[in-house]
């Protein structure tokens, strides 16, 4: 029912776009998203004036533009690009789960993040996960590429590349504020501000939010600050220098519910003593030259520091509590007093340089486009276990299960080198390239007094071709390898042993359009298919309870994905606007192949050959409609749809009582959203349901039953000047 109910909106939408008639030609299908003037010391990830260029599948999403549905995280954003699937988790949105194209969206493990063009996560080769992610308001714009231009930013080519695009400050003095208060005690501040002044630009931002999320004993906390100065040495060089900072302070557990505890109580949670701390501080500094019209160097220094602790007393769905073989804990009903916790405590440290040299030049009568680059990145973690012997427990304990379990010191350094050409010819441009990777990495076990290294070469290629008849329409294929390194735990052992874990190969192609059909209405449709030698899953949805990485072997994703829009004031109909957007990404083959077996306990003898990869839905979409008067009022209705997915390699349906496997129903929300400026004020009143219906379900069962997020409806006020 949910499925067709969305699918009759989106065809809503369709019938809206197919209205507008006529054809006008235009110089690039960038000018569907304006993105702020990029200064020379910026890294670029999808330049819009080369859009025509680009053979694969993008996306570049404007603040401006999002913002008109008040999102409550990124995960609200990311459902606007066709292909992916971000999965809830606490409710902000702070520790995403991105999936793309099926791909398993545990911690964002195969996307590769980036912040003007610097890596994100805090150890991209050697553990690639997100239990850190910086706020929306960060950002001015985000872009998503999917296709074979990704080999140029590695070192996880397999599913695709979000670049999220802080501001430049502005010419003249801009200040934003933004309060919202709402259910479950959410609360937010936003406050941005710059200015130019001769040859600096300054811009800065403050971000302070907290809720109750989406579970009971839960509190969501934490503040986030951004400064960066630009300064024009010239009219063909600057500086960039940027500076941001974070913290959390939360109360929130790692463990899902088992069934039982899922019946009783959906959005219950057994342990209030857990919580976890974070801390990330980060720096940049670019620099850009550009010699001449046709040719630019760009060089970043960045580094950035990550800790965090979480304390709790359960990992998973198994253990009630982990400390239950302690005769002074012994159960449940002793976990806020004699029972201990564990603290999984880490720092993160790295720092890398990264230069890039883009030229354009021709040849006999092709116009060509050089980009050549290198980067130098190393990368610490120091990771300890310290388990206590009470619930509020922050230092080693004495009893059975208590005391230093942990002291380990994983390191990875890389090196990489990467050139790829486009050269137009006529209507056509062809594109290709090629990335070297060569990482070390090297474990250290300091209880054990052992260690172990590794090390891994890698290239990467990759090559495309566009066609453009006519300026409204862009027809691409691409292919490319992919590739993802393991992570340091997983190829040495604490014993300094070497596991013969591959790195993840794949061969993506895909071929696709992008196209301005009459003035106000653009479509962009890729079919792509995504074909792996070894894919590497985690081995808690492989049906393991454990935190490492198997190998599923060799697996095929394919499918198709479109986005389509409409505006009637970018038609020219109508002094307001009414818009209408939507995308489907249909994906009827995520499956493991050749010869496979289960890696569930008691099952290893049974064949998963043919069965659906753990969490890839066959269906997304997403559909939006809204109305914007002349005079500043807005309004937008939203419906999002995710199909049904299983939890586990033998494709389970009914659930477990641990509920750690069993399917995961299809589920559709609806999103409301609503503004209006104050007459004669800087001042603009807002209005945001999401979860109209308050519809509950399951979206995790990794670590056990994780509910979606319930309604959260918020007030709050935007005053701009």
């Amino acid at each position: 029912m949910p499925r067709r109910l969305l699918l009759a909106t989106v065809s809503t939408v369709l019938i809206a776009g197919a209205t507008a008639q006529g054809a006008q030609a235009e110089e690039a299908l960038a000018a569907a998203t304006e993105l702020e003037e990029q200064t020379v010391s910026e890294l670029v990830v999808i330049a819009p004036a080369r859009l025509n260029n680009i053979a694969g599948s993008v996306a570049v999403l404007n603040a401006e533009d999002y913002r008109r549905s008040q999102p409550l995280s990124i995960n609200d954003v990311l459902r606007r690009v066709p292909g992916l699937y971000p999965r809830g988790e606490e409710g902000l949105g702070l520790r995403p789960n991105i999936g793309f194209r099926g791909l398993n969206p545990t911690r964002s493990s195969e996307v590769l993040l980036l912040e003007d063009g610097v890596p994100v996560t805090f150890a991209p080769y050697g553990s690639n996960e997100t239990y850190y992610h910086p706020p929306l308001e960060r950002f001015s714009a985000i872009e998503v590429l999917k296709g074979s231009g990704q080999i140029v930013f590695g070192p996880h080519t397999v599913g695709g590349v979000i670049n999220y695009i802080t501001p430049t400050p502005p010419e003249e003095r801009e200040v934003r504020l933004v309060l919202r208060a709402g259910s479950r005690n959410t609360r937010e501040l936003v406050l941005q501000g710059g200015d130019t002044v001769g040859r600096l630009g300054l811009i800065g931002g403050f971000t302070a939010r907290e809720t109750d999320g989406i579970r009971d004993n839960q509190h969501l906390a934490y503040a986030d600050l951004l400064l960066k100065g630009v300064f024009r040495l010239s009219d063909r060089q600057d500086m960039t220098l940027k500076l941001t900072s974070y913290k959390e302070d939360s109360q929130v557990s790692y463990t899902g519910l088992t069934e039982a505890e899922f019946r009783a109580n959906p959005r219950g949670n057994p342990f209030p003593n857990d919580e976890f701390e974070a801390a990330r501080h980060g720096l940049s500094f670019s620099h850009g030259v550009r010699f001449s019209d046709a040719l630019k160097l760009t060089t970043v220094l960045y580094g950035s520091s990550f800790e965090r602790d979480w304390w709790r007393q359960s990992s998973n769905s198994s253990q009630r509590p982990n400390d239950a073989s302690d005769p002074a804990c012994g159960s449940m009903v002793n976990l806020s007093t004699t029972c201990g916790n564990e603290g999984r405590l880490r720092q993160y440290y790295q720092f890398g340089v990264e230069s890039r040299l883009t030229a354009d030049w021709t040849l006999g009568d092709s116009a060509q486009h050089t980009e050549a680059g290198l980067r130098a990145h190393a990368e610490n973690q120091e990771r300890f276990q310290w388990n206590g012997d009470l619930p509020t427990s922050r230092s080693p304990g004495v009893g059975r299960n208590a005391g230093v379990r942990e002291q380990n010191v994983r390191q990875a350094r890389a090196l990489s080198g990467y050139l790829q050409n486009t050269a137009r010819l006529g209507d056509f441009a062809l594109s290709g390239g090629l990335r070297y990777e060569t990482i070390d990495f090297e474990r250290s076990d300091k209880l054990g007094r052992r260690r172990g290294e590794s090390d891994l070469q890698a290239l990467i290629p990759g090559a495309g071709i566009t066609w453009t008849p006519r300026p409204e329409l862009t027809v691409f294929a691409g292919v490319h390898r992919g590739f993802s390194p393991p992570r340091v735990e997983d190829v040495i052992t604490d014993a300094g042993g070497v596991v013969e874990l591959d790195e993840e190969l794949s061969v993506n192609s895909e071929v696709g359009l992008r196209a301005r059909m009459a003035p106000g209405l653009r479509l962009e449709a890729t079919l792509f298919r995504m074909d792996f030698e070894n894919q590497i899953v985690p081995s808690s949805v492989a049906g393991g309870l454990g935190a490492t990485l198997t190998s599923a072997g060799e697996t095929l994703h394919q499918g198709l994905e479109g986005a389509l829009s409409f505006s009637s004031q970018e038609a020219g109909r109508t002094a307001g606007d009414i818009y209408a957007e939507a995308s489907v990404t249909w994906i009827p083959t995520a499956e493991y192949q050749g010869r496979r077996f289960s890696t569930i306990g008691g099952f290893t003898g049974v064949s998963v050959t043919g069965n659906r990869l753990p969490y890839a839905p066959e269906t997304l979409a997403r559909a939006a409609l809204g109305y914007e008067a002349p005079n500043g009022i807005r309004g937008e209705v939203e419906a999002v749809y995710t199909g049904k997915m299983f939890a586990d390699d033998l494709n389970t349906v009914a659930p477990t009582p641990n509920g750690q496997r069993g399917l995961l129903e299809e589920a559709l929300v609806w999103n409301l959203a609503a503004s209006a400026p104050i007459p004669g004020t800087p001042v603009r009143l807002l209005l945001s349901v999401r979860n109209l219906f308050d519809e509950t379900f399951i979206v995790d069962r990794t670590r056990g039953i994780l509910p979606n997020e319930p309604r959260i409806t918020q007030l709050g006020l935007e005053v701009g000047f």
